[in-house]
């Protein structure tokens, strides 16, 4: 870190609390502290500073990290404290780590996990451009004609919006693979049941350039370090 120090929010993505949008929020609530201070946005943090967000000291800038992660259903994304077990206590890093591109609870399948925040805000940003692919299986035989409606774009009522158009391809009977370049809240259970189906199983196996693979139910992997340079490069993350 410069003598002249780092933007608050930078410095908290950079220490892998959270991205910096995440960051400038935790911020808004006054959930962080400087030298016993609520911080301000635009604040400069310089060596020797004491940080703390919810009481917690954050023990500076680490190594950064960048794993993809099996996540089992049933296993909720989120780094707030509740009955549920969330993704970050279920994975247990050694070092303070969070995800790109939630999963619901209900879900599984692919997380990249990482503590480098400028990554995260990155992908944020081009979440309607990158490319994510689902296994899905869904509840009864669909037929060619829902598979080529859900390819076309489909309305969904309850968000007011219409999907982007996408590939889909039939695997068997009950089960398709669909790729989508947009984020919307649980948008494939969404667009099957707007046609009568519900989703019995719902896999993500790539974000980007990373698969899934053979990596097995809660079990995560280090990213290769081209791997770590194409997804860089694909969301603008230089």
């Amino acid at each position: 870190m410069s003598e002249e120090g780092i933007r608050i929010n930078k410095y908290l993505a950079e220490c892998g609390i959270c991205s910096r949008r995440g960051a400038d929020e935790l911020i808004a609530r006054g959930a962080v502290m400087v030298d016993g201070v609520v911080a301000e946005n635009g604040m400069k943090i310089v060596p020797g500073m004491s940080v703390t967000v919810d009481g917690r000291e954050v023990s500076g800038i680490d190594e950064k990290v960048y794993l993809a992660f099996n996540k089992p259903r049933g296993i909720v994304c989120t780094a707030e404290k509740s009955e549920e077990r969330n993704v970050i206590d279920y994975l247990s890093y050694p070092k303070r780590i969070t995800y790109s591109g939630r999963l619901d609870k209900d879900s599984e399948g692919l997380l990249i996990m990482t503590n480098d925040g400028d990554l995260i805000d990155a992908m944020m940003r081009s979440r309607n451009e990158h490319e994510k692919e689902y296994k899905v299986t869904v509840d009864k035989t669909i037929t060619d004609a829902s598979l080529y409606q859900l390819s076309k774009g489909v309305y969904l009522e309850e968000l007011g919006v219409t999907t982007n158009k996408c590939k889909v391809t039939r695997l068997t009977d009950d089960s398709f693979e669909i790729i989508l370049t947009q984020g919307l809240n649980r948008q494939i259970r969404r667009m099957c049941e707007t046609f009568g189906y519900r989703v019995r199983k719902l896999t993500r196996t790539r974000v980007m350039n990373i698969k899934l693979g053979e990596l097995k139910s809660g079990e995560y992997r280090n990213l290769s370090e081209d791997e770590i340079r194409t997804l860089k490069r694909m969301c603008g993350a230089f």
